[in-house]
């Protein structure tokens, strides 16, 4: 099973995808997770991309999808779930080219929808519970992570509607709500 989980910063998708990771044994690719890695590991790649993401830009396509691809042919065809990617519609038409070159094919895309002024809330919150904040946790930042997402990423939409792939789910719900109604669609991809 493989699994795209969209929506904008602080939706939830990390919340989401570790709770799919725990119940479904599935592997989590978080791009944000791969960059972060390597910049606690302070290589060259990692230094770059601190730069970038600590003025809440997006790092580069080729970085990303050369980790990704490598992550891929590392695991096999175990499970996945991308958490974060892909943030634009060049990424998701060359996400579907890796996938078809490993002879992969994605199940479903899950776009968790939660209206901005939540958001800006929510990070706000995670910044002040300080085992829980990140560098990017400020609301400048993340005002300009929502105009990227919003002009860039939410174009992603139409292109996984024409492959009916796409279900949106009430992501202002609890956390416990958001996970069964994913649930409920997951149960689809089983059958």
């Amino acid at each position: 099973m493989i699994i795209i989980l969209f929506g904008p910063p602080g939706a939830g998708k990390g919340t989401q995808a570790q709770r799919l990771v725990d119940k479904h044994n599935l592997k989590q690719l978080s791009t944000g997770d791969m960059l972060r890695e390597a910049i606690d590991e302070g290589s060259e790649l990692g230094k770059k991309a601190s730069s970038i993401m600590d003025r809440g830009e997006l790092v580069s396509d080729d970085i990303i999808l050369s980790m990704i691809k490598n992550k891929l042919r590392k695991s096999g065809n175990d499970g996945f779930i991308f958490d974060g990617f892909p943030r634009n519609l060049e990424q998701a038409k060359a996400l579907d080219k890796i996938l078809l070159d490993l002879k992969l094919r994605l199940d479903l895309v899950i776009e968790i929808v939660v209206n901005d002024e939540v958001l800006i809330n929510r990070i706000e919150s995670r910044a002040k519970e300080s085992k829980n904040a990140r560098s990017d946790d400020n609301e400048e930042v993340l005002k300009n992570r929502l105009n990227i997402y919003h002009e860039s990423t939410e174009m992603i939409i139409p292109y996984y509607l024409e492959q009916k792939k796409l279900v949106k789910i009430d992501g202002m719900k609890s956390i416990e709500q958001v996970s069964s109604d994913v649930e409920g669609h997951l149960i689809n991809i089983k059958k």
